[in-house]
């Protein structure tokens, strides 16, 4: 059983850096989107309950991607299909939810943005098993945190930003301020680039070097997805959750 190899600082730093987007995406949900299901004529009661797609799917998705993730081996890898699959649907959701024309469609959003987030993110907690030796592991989960508390703190914040610069930050009844469509935009390409970056910087290990680094035979194991073919399960998966909401 061979060592797995230290990796530098940028290393790391290239392998973590998709979190940054997937908490911008996550962070502009929770800041912004109980303000749209209001202005689209949600009541203050129905609020909670248009709320259950966030531990909805992450109960449902997150143990799912992860069993699948470790069992899957394409020209993508083994995580990175799901970093893909989740970015890419993920921004689609946060460029429509913002020009929903209907509370239902702002709601099936919801359900599609948070299910897709969770596709990406469960794999990158693996991600630091899978290429770090132990001794580097903490280090690992540490980069991760700094990006999830900058990622949470600039999105949280971006609607403000963006008013300082002149945006407008109110609208006629029943529609979006341009403050908010356009964190969402900026949020959608956040995302997108910082999780792409992380996928053409950060090589995975084939089969053979994790055979030979120890790692258990469940983690190894590659049948589940065949080349081309996971990125298109995982987009498919990430909408059957957001029909839930219909």
């Amino acid at each position: 059983m061979s060592p797995r190899p230290r990796l530098s600082f940028w290393q790391i730093w290239n392998m973590c850096f998709g979190f940054l987007g997937i908490q911008f995406g996550f962070a502009l949900q929770n800041a912004n989107v109980s303000r749209i299901f209001q202005t689209l004529g949600a009541d203050m009661e129905q609020i909670p309950i248009l709320w259950i797609a966030a531990p909805l799917t992450g109960l449902i998705v997150q143990p799912i991607v992860g069993y699948c993730s470790d069992r899957t081996w394409n020209w993508l890898g083994r995580r990175r299909p799901y970093f893909l699959g989740g970015a890419v649907v993920a921004t689609l959701a946060l460029f429509v939810m913002p020009n929903s024309p209907a509370l239902w469609i702002a709601a099936g959003m919801l359900w599609i943005l948070d299910a897709s987030i969770n596709v990406a993110m469960e794999p990158f907690r693996a991600y630091v098993g899978d290429l770090l030796p132990t001794q580097q592991r903490a280090s690992g989960y540490a980069m991760q945190s700094f990006f999830i508390g900058v990622g949470a703190v600039v999105a949280s914040t971006l609607p403000w930003i963006l008013e300082q610069l002149g945006v407008a930050n109110t609208a006629g009844e029943g529609l979006i301020p341009d403050t908010v469509k356009y964190a969402f935009y900026w949020g959608g390409a956040v995302l997108l680039v910082a999780v792409g970056w992380t996928i053409i910087s950060t090589r995975e290990n084939p089969p053979d070097v994790h055979r030979s680094l120890g790692t258990p035979a469940a983690v190894r194991a590659t049948p589940a997805l065949e080349p081309g073919r996971g990125v298109f399960r995982v987009m498919r998966g990430s909408w059957c959750g957001g029909g839930c909401s219909g």
